[in-house]
């Protein structure tokens, strides 16, 4: 927890929310005080989409109001909020981080933007992505490019970019970001932050997609777990959403006492795609080591993702993209970002027996994952291979023939519908932070959390957290 004398714009969720409980400090002032945050740091990173200060103190005063009243909405109310770009809300513009969008106003909230209506959150502004969500950096046609708060030379990540970035550089408490090979974990491993992408279906989403997840990008485990408590209740509208659960959130921290006897197994290589550079393995290796001094049972395990796999999985998602860019006039399509163009065309030529052999990959990868964790309570590993890129590079490799190289150990969750997170486990000798993925048996969500806030309590202490840059520095064009 922050402690108490934090700025308004520091201040977890369930802080915010017993300071209006006691009128220590109001809606309105919280509000206000992330948006002079966001004035100090935005000209720099470039996180946000749909910035309208005034229709967050609309909010924030109706907020207000019902506190005073006694008639809060529910555990968001007052909350500053952030939604990723494709995350619709009710009369806003959906462009999906490209130039190709022509979008006009969406007709409803998607259901994320729903709860967070409904339980009084203010949503401060809509985040940045790259073209169409199939980038892992914050580049984009339609966007400014994103940066790491970490260092500004370097990409936040993606395809949750401006989430990653605005919850690392305090753009208030809660984020919502979306995930369906690593758009979650990849942008919090390496902004530092912490990200649960849920058991699929527990966070009802629209329009749902295999292994396509909404989760909470959060400074604090404590956090997302309060946003978890909202962002799954259901809603009819996905059709693969699991039941509801009425899950206790809030039994999150169970301790260190947690860890004792657990089994957990220890990835370091993905069997496909980038080798592990030797920080991020070598941190990998010490928090491993924390958990074995806290009673876990560490053991290791063999790779099981293939490069096949890793390609099957790009080829298919190259055809989808090269079948809907086909539907643009050609005007259109010359406005999505070239690599992705390139990316996508690259699939032309693709017939039917090598598209099901691409597809079949999907299966294979949900199969092997779910082989190789049966043995473990839960499993670590690197959240990627490397730390932060060059922020003007959309992809490790800058190769659209080689584009995903660096997801090997995210996208198999996705696959076998498993929650996994990512939290920060330590630094670069140039202090980038590393990210640690933990993950968990199918539908064991509130787990996750569980051991994710006991790392939270016996890793390393952490770096400060970024702050705005001195105006007297080189601006970056």
């Amino acid at each position: 927890m922050a402690a108490p004398t934090a700025a308004l714009h520091e201040r977890s969720a369930a802080e915010l929310i017993a300071g209006y409980r006691a009128r220590a400090f109001s809606p309105v002032e919280v509000t206000r005080a992330v948006l002079g945050h966001i004035e100090l740091w935005e000209h720099k990173l470039q996180a946000l989409y749909l910035l309208r200060p005034e229709f967050a103190l609309q909010q924030a005063r109706a907020s207000e109001a019902r506190w005073l009243r006694g008639a809060p909405l529910g555990p968001l109310d007052g909350v500053p909020v952030t939604l990723k770009d494709n995350i619709a809300t009710q009369g806003d513009p959906l462009p999906l981080g490209t130039a190709a969008s022509e979008p006009g106003p969406v007709a409803a909230d998607a259901p994320p933007a729903a709860r967070v209506r409904e339980a009084g959150g203010v949503i401060v502004a809509k985040t940045t992505m790259p073209d169409y969500g199939m980038l892992s950096s914050g580049l984009s046609s339609f966007h400014k490019l994103a940066r790491n708060p970490w260092d500004l030379t370097r990409t936040p990540g993606g395809s949750s970019a401006g989430a990653g970035a605005a919850a690392a550089a305090g753009y208030g408490p809660l984020h919502v970001g979306t995930d369906i090979g690593g758009s979650l974990r990849l942008p919090a491993g390496w902004c530092g932050i912490f990200t649960l992408k849920p058991s699929l279906g527990r966070i009802p989403i629209d329009p749902p997609y295999t292994g396509r997840a909404a989760g909470p990008m959060t400074r604090r485990v404590a956090d997302a777990a309060w946003f978890m408590q909202v962002l799954t209740l259901p809603d009819a509208r996905d059709s693969m959403s699991l039941p509801y659960q009425p899950i206790p959130w809030d039994q999150f921290d169970a301790g260190v006492e947690k860890l004792k006897g657990l089994r957990v197994g220890l990835l370091l290589e993905a069997g496909c795609g980038l080798a592990v550079e030797p920080e991020v393995r070598a941190a990998v290796e010490h928090a491993a080591r924390l958990f074995e001094r806290a009673g876990a049972v560490v053991a290791p395990m063999r790779p099981f993702m293939t490069q096949a796999m890793l390609d099957g999985m790009d080829h298919f998602w190259r055809m989808r993209s090269h079948v809907d860019m086909k539907a643009l006039a050609p005007d259109r399509k010359a406005r999505v970002l070239p690599y992705i163009q390139h990316w996508a065309d690259s699939a032309a030529g693709m017939d039917g027996e090598a598209l099901f052999k691409a597809a079949s990959q999907f299966h294979h990868t949900r199969v092997a994952t779910v082989n190789a964790c049966r043995a473990f309570d839960y499993v670590l590993s690197p959240t990627s291979p490397v730390p932060a890129f060059a922020a003007e590079l959309p992809s490790p490799t800058n190769d659209p023939l080689r584009p995903l190289e660096h997801i090997g150990f995210t996208v198999p969750f996705n696959m076998s519908e498993q929650p996994a997170a990512s939290i920060n486990c330590g630094y670069t000798a140039s202090g980038l932070p590393i990210g640690l993925q933990i993950a968990g048996q199918r539908f064991d969500d509130l787990g996750v959390l569980q051991v994710a806030r006991a790392f939270e309590l016996i890793r390393d202490g952490q770096r400060p957290w970024p702050q705005p840059p001195s105006e007297a520095l080189e601006h970056i064009d």
